[in-house]
């Protein structure tokens, strides 16, 4: 989707990034550029390739029995981005750049955009059960997700009136009924997340010019990549089906 508004050359005033999305947006607001592109372009296929984030299945298996409260721990995903990141603050970014995490102690939005860039963007994409809770100032952080998955909202309180929405969660697909336990949970989880996005949208101010942009995939409850969150290997498909599709919508807007 950035490929194709860099080739529409459609620049950002701001960028407001969610979970996966602010670290995305993270990497394009230190250089959004072609060049910025190229190099989260790669920064993906390399994850693919190295599997850096996915730790051995018995080190998994040993925390599931201990009950530990995640998965695995943040230190790869915490590499992988210092690496990536050609910035360390948020004040070193050619474009404004915010994201938002979810606060355990005040059950509530954390917005981050000043100061260490890598703690916010590890709590902003903190999926709850898959890492663990990010610690900053004494407070402790999930993913941005839980509590503003598509932050429309605060794009117009920083004065937005053109938004283009980059989003992973196939919004503009509709959900269909549940068909066995484990697509229960990921079709409540998509109602709880499009529920706010779907009442800021027909709230929306006259002024506002939204775009939702789509991602080429349709992706049905039953598909169990979704419950991969470690699997990579179709990152080539995604970026490439996410940008014809995204083009194609650009070109009928002229």
């Amino acid at each position: 989707m950035l490929a194709a508004l860099v080739d529409a050359e459609i620049a950002p005033d701001m960028i407001i990034g969610t979970s996966i999305g602010a670290v995305n947006g993270a990497m394009f607001a230190a250089e959004p550029t072609r060049a910025g592109i190229e190099r989260l372009e790669t920064a993906w296929r390399d994850l693919a390739a190295d599997s850096v984030l996915v730790p051995r299945k018995r080190d998994q298996f040993r925390n599931l029995v201990r009950l530990a409260p995640s998965l695995v721990g943040h230190a790869s995903f915490e590499r992988w981005l210092e690496a990536q990141l050609p910035i360390d603050r948020f004040e070193q970014a050619v474009v404004p750049f915010e994201c938002v995490a979810a606060s355990i102690e005040r059950a509530a939005e954390q917005w981050f955009d000043r100061g260490p860039l890598v703690p916010a963007l590890l709590a902003s994409a903190s999926i709850p059960g898959v890492f663990p809770p990010v610690e900053i100032g004494g407070e402790h952080f999930y993913d941005g997700g839980l509590v503003n998955s598509i932050p429309i909202s605060k794009a117009i309180e920083r004065g937005a009136r053109t938004i283009y929405v980059l989003q992973v969660g196939r919004v503009e697909q509709r959900l269909s009924v549940p068909k066995r336990w484990y697509e229960a949970g990921l079709v409540a989880l998509e109602i709880s997340r499009r529920h706010r996005f779907g009442t800021v949208r027909d709230g929306l101010p006259d002024d506002v010019d939204l775009h939702l942009l789509p991602s080429g995939h349709d992706l049905e409850p039953s598909d169990r990549r979704q419950l991969k969150w470690s699997d990579f290997s179709a990152t080539d498909d995604l970026i490439g089906g996410a940008r014809n599709a995204t083009s194609r919508y650009l070109d009928g807007l002229e």
